[in-house]
């Protein structure tokens, strides 16, 4: 295939096509919705999560390891505690 253009004009034949497929890409952004503590109900250890989650993911307690979702650990206040979370919505 050349890659040459006519002085006369615009060539009337596209140079290249594109391959049947395209990727479509999404950005996603996010936004603080509410900042809270993550802590166990039980007996109130603050728990550092080591990857984001989702509210319904389960997750334990490190010090009595109570189980549960991590809806249950999130107490959505004022930060009582240095150890707090961002929650967001993707």
């Amino acid at each position: 295939m050349a890659l040459q253009r006519s002085m006369d004009g615009p060539e009337r034949e596209p140079v290249g096509r594109l391959s049947g497929t395209h990727e479509l890409r999404r950005v996603t952004r996010t936004r603080p919705v509410a900042t809270g503590t993550l802590a166990c109900p039980t007996c109130d250890a603050p728990v550092a999560p080591a990857r984001r989650l989702s509210p319904a993911e389960a997750i334990a307690c490190p010090f009595c390891d109570h189980g549960g979702p991590v809806r249950d650990f999130l107490t959505l206040g004022d930060p009582t505690r240095p150890a707090h979370v961002v929650v967001r919505l993707a």
